[in-house]
């Protein structure tokens, strides 16, 4: 079978696309990767979303329209996964104030971890040679080590377990962030981080961005552990095109992968999820 398959393909042989690349490909004005030597870096998925049909072509138009238009201002920093029907129905599940507590947790860990899947595929890696276990030669991909995940608690301690998933020995620090109660400026109270922060790429967690403020705060503490706003991805379900304006805005180059921007963030997340509400 991998004779012939292999034949088929011929003697040249190609590392294995991954499906951003596909996505993209529509787009050649943009490059197919950001190399450096032989470590290349896999673009995100398209920013442009695409919208399910509803019963009035108008309403889809105008709908598309307002999601390209807000993604558009607030930069190629923010980028949204590709919308398809089983996002629209998690999505949905979330937001149903009927959704019981176990449904709400189920439908979050499978949207946390199409997220997560997705920001992985952002890090870097190098191209490798494997041999399978009848002999023959795959070229394929191998993702580069020095990265890890930070999550902003209490909410962001939801999205850890996704990321565990697909990274078993990962480590993960932690932010605790809260308002003053005088003030109502968003305090940092607790940060722990892997001793060598400043030379990872870190996946900074936080499901719900709603004005932006406690993610800016948490990567003023990055930065002042040494890690840059380039080697920030911040993952999260839903954002408010605030949030993620002003996160933009404070730090041009950081990136937030994300699954919807709308005005009206579900900020009952961290209650539902934990059982507080």
């Amino acid at each position: 079978m991998e004779s012939a398959l292999q034949s088929n393909f011929g003697a040249k042989k190609k590392a294995m696309p991954c499906h951003n690349q596909h996505l993209n490909n529509a787009n050649p004005s943009q490059p197919e990767h950001a190399a450096t030597g032989s470590t290349k870096q896999v673009r995100f998925a398209n920013s442009n979303p695409t919208i399910p049909a509803s019963s009035d072509p108008r309403e889809d138009k105008r709908s598309e329209t307002d999601i390209i238009s807000t993604v558009q201002q607030i930069g190629p920093q923010l980028k949204l996964l590709p919308l398809n029907d089983q996002i629209r129905e998690l999505q949905t599940i979330i937001r149903d104030k009927t959704t019981t507590r176990g449904d709400f947790v189920f439908c979050a860990d499978r949207l946390i971890r199409l997220v997560v899947e997705e920001g992985l595929n952002q890090l870097p890696y190098t191209e490798c040679t494997v041999t399978t276990p009848t002999g023959h030669k795959y070229d394929g991909v191998k993702f580069e080590k020095g990265n890890c995940g930070v999550s902003i608690m209490r909410s962001g301690e939801a999205m850890e377990q996704g990321l565990r998933d697909c990274c078993r020995s990962i480590r993960i620090g932690k932010i605790l962030i809260q308002s003053d109660e005088e003030t109502q400026k968003a305090k940092v109270f607790y940060a722990k981080f892997p001793p060598d922060i400043y030379r990872r790429k870190v996946l900074l967690m936080y499901p719900i961005l709603s004005t932006g403020n406690t993610v800016i705060e948490a990567v003023k503490v990055l930065i002042e552990h040494g890690v840059q706003p380039k080697h920030i991805i911040l993952l999260s379900l839903f954002s408010t095109p605030h949030g993620a304006k002003s996160i933009v805005q404070e730090f041009p180059d950081i990136t937030i992968l994300t699954t919807e921007v709308h005005p009206v963030a579900p900020t009952h997340f961290g209650q539902k999820y934990f059982g507080t509400d």
